[in-house]
């Protein structure tokens, strides 16, 4: 089992790593090198949380044969305080041969690095220019790059190098951020996942905020597509329709902001700037359509799980039927019944308990950050975990102990990095909407949060010899990463008392001190005791009111027509048939009389009754309400009239060609 164990996590992790990028990039429509890119920072920063566990097990076995071939007075390493004999050195199921960590560390750590500090800010600035060519892509994006590395050189140069020189790491004010708000919003939201009423104000909530997102978006849209034609249409006459022609002629002031004559062509700096604004509001209209979706079916099923929780029969029904097709397997397994006990009985009980577990783990991990620089006594309750077993050589819970640990740090820190929203610049958004520009940002985070966050756990667990003071064999992580030893205020003060800033992070967390905040500043945040809450709480309300009326027509429309296709189906491929036959009649009539005259024996109007007829015959009942009107002209076919009677001359296929 010698390096496999390390050989199936690297595997396992990249495909997690795929998943997930999968779920948020979209694959098809955006560059291969963004998503190699982010799929390469994603993927090193998940292999450092998983790997690491195996080298602190592997660790251990080291420091036990060291303390077998030394004498128990040499020993000085507090975790050995007896020699143990050569039978008590078992081998690790999962231990990496001498020599492979370090390798493995310093690509993997090397890589990270290049990737946060290089390669990802010049994507980030590649994929936002608005530049119509390679070239100048890669002009913008050096030029960006330059004067944001050129600031950072004259302000924080001279401390940059000097712990550049040094290798020290330290808890970023970021990680203290993240990690804060993670061990109590995860913990909380569960709580409040098992309280139907709470989640469907929040959802009522967040359908009023992304109405007026949506609203905003499709007027933005409109704005620069028309803008970007008239441009464009300026520039290459030739190429332009003459409706644009014409509307540029007559009023070209409207759309251009320029003090030049009215004739004039606009620069090339102008329409790179106008081509970056488009792609992004391209972006932002195509993901407020998609979220606007997924949040109406999320409203749906709340409302249904509100409504069956009394149901005397027990099994669940839903009021629209799902869009997508389900897999076979899951209905046959997961019925109605099984449904509604879910979903009416288990699930806010699951909720619950899942979060007093993880409430459980968050106070540890707070307890811990603020204790673990002791080490007689060792107060840090995971340091306490390890040793107990380091004693019995219980590799198995050691590994488990150390990645459950770990692997809840992450998930409380990259579960921050996914739910922050920075305006409209960085946004992870699921089911393939986010940007390039979003991805990229998320592997620097990632890259730049993980180091730091990894030795925060090697402090925890006193594998760190700047905490534990001791001379011990450190691990194949720490000789790599370095640690803060090398400078002694840092060790000593800041890299001790730092993490301590947990603490108040979770309690501002706690309190919704920044929710508050935000919503002083005018943005609002769902908070139960505002008045503009329950304002957006009601008119989100009536939105969802409003599109389920709206589909219910809809599917009441559907099902009319199926009716009348089901009923009147046979009766119309007898007149069709009875059309054709009359036609070959007419048609070897005409043969046969060839040489009579055609205007004394045969009729004008023969062939448009017969087109008359057809047409009557061929057309579908038409549901003559509100609902058949389409509201989004992106979603009708070009030139073909709609059922709630408009036409539209856009075609969908030929709505993005310009941008």
């Amino acid at each position: 089992m010698s390096g496999a164990a390390l050989g199936l996590e690297i595997v396992f992790v990249f495909f997690l790593a795929l998943f997930l990028l999968h779920r948020y990039g979209d694959f098809k429509k955006q560059h291969r090198l963004v998503i190699i890119a982010t799929l390469l920072a994603w993927y090193l920063c998940f292999l450092i949380v998983f790997i690491l566990p195996l080298d602190v097990s592997t660790t251990i076995y080291n420091r036990c044969k060291l303390a077998v071939n030394s004498s128990p007075a040499e020993s000085n390493s507090s975790f050995v305080t007896l020699a143990p004999s050569k039978q008590q050195c078992f081998k690790p199921w999962s231990y990496i041969p001498n020599g492979i960590m370090p390798i493995f560390w310093r690509v993997v750590y090397w890589t990270s690095q290049f990737l946060t500090w290089i390669l990802l800010p010049f994507m980030q600035s590649y994929a936002r220019s608005g530049g119509f060519s390679i070239t100048g892509k890669i002009k913008t994006a050096l030029i960006e790059n330059a004067i944001y590395y050129g600031t950072y050189l004259l302000i924080f140069g001279a401390f940059l190098i000097y712990v550049a020189l040094l290798q020290t790491h330290g808890v970023s004010f970021f990680l203290c951020c993240f990690l804060g708000y993670g061990l109590v919003e995860i913990p909380r939201s569960h709580w409040n996942g098992a309280k139907r009423g709470y989640l469907l104000m929040k959802t009522y909530f967040k359908a009023a905020k992304l109405m007026t997102e949506k609203a905003d978006a499709e007027e933005e849209f409109g704005g620069y597509y028309g803008v970007d034609r008239l441009q464009k249409c300026h520039v290459f006459p030739p190429y332009c329709p003459t409706e644009y022609q014409e509307r540029m002629g007559r009023n070209m002031d409207d759309y251009e902001d320029f003090d030049e004559r009215q004739n004039s062509y606009p620069s090339e700096k102008s329409l790179v700037k106008l081509h970056k604004q488009v792609i992004y509001s391209v972006q932002r209209h195509r993901r407020t359509q998609v979220q606007w979706q997924i949040l109406l079916e999320q409203a749906f099923y709340l409302e249904d799980v509100a409504k069956n929780e009394t149901s005397a029969t027990r099994q669940f029904v839903h009021t629209f039927q799902s869009q997508e097709p389900e897999n076979k397997i899951i209905q046959y397994f997961y019925t109605p019944t099984v449904e509604w006990y879910w979903e009416c009985l288990l699930r806010p009980w699951f909720y619950r308990v899942l979060a007093v577990v993880l409430a459980a783990f968050s106070v540890i991990v707070v307890w811990s950050e603020c204790t673990f620089f002791s080490t007689r006594p060792v107060l840090s309750l995971f340091a306490v975990f390890i040793q107990l077993a380091e004693k019995t050589y219980n590799y198995i819970y050691i590994e488990m102990a150390c990645f459950l640990t770990i692997f809840f740090l992450s998930i409380c820190v990259y579960s921050t990095v996914f739910r922050i929203r920075v305006f409209n610049y960085y946004y992870l958004a699921s089911h393939h909407q986010t940007d390039a520009y979003s991805l990229l940002f998320s592997g620097m985070l990632f890259c730049r949060l993980t180091p730091p966050l990894c030795l925060n756990f090697l402090g925890l667990t006193h594998m760190d010899a700047t905490i534990s003071h001791t001379d011990a064999q450190p691990t194949a992580y720490t000789s790599i990463m370095g640690s803060m030893k090398v400078l002694s205020f840092i060790a000593d003060g800041f890299y001790i008392y730092y993490p301590m800033l947990v603490v108040i992070l979770c309690i501002a967390t706690y309190f919704s001190l920044g929710t508050r905040c935000l919503n002083l500043l005018g943005f609002q945040q769902f908070m139960g005791d505002s008045e503009m809450t329950s304002d957006l709480i009601d008119e989100g309300k009536e939105l969802i009111r409003r599109e389920k009326r709206r589909r219910q027509r809809q599917e009441e429309g559907e099902n009319r027509r199926r009716e009348w296709k089901e009923r009147y189906g046979n009766r119309e491929d007898s007149t069709r048939n009875r059309v054709v036959h009359t036609e070959q009649k007419e048609s070897s009539f005409s043969e046969t009389n060839t040489n009579r005259p055609l205007s004394k024996y045969t009729r004008t109007n023969g062939r448009t009754e017969r087109d008359r007829i057809e047409l009557l015959q061929d057309a579908e009942p038409l549901d003559f309400n509100a609902d058949s009107i389409n509201d989004d002209p992106l979603e009708s076919d070009s030139g073909r009239y709609q059922p709630g009677g408009r036409y539209l001359s856009m075609s969908r296929s030929r709505i993005f060609e310009d941008v």
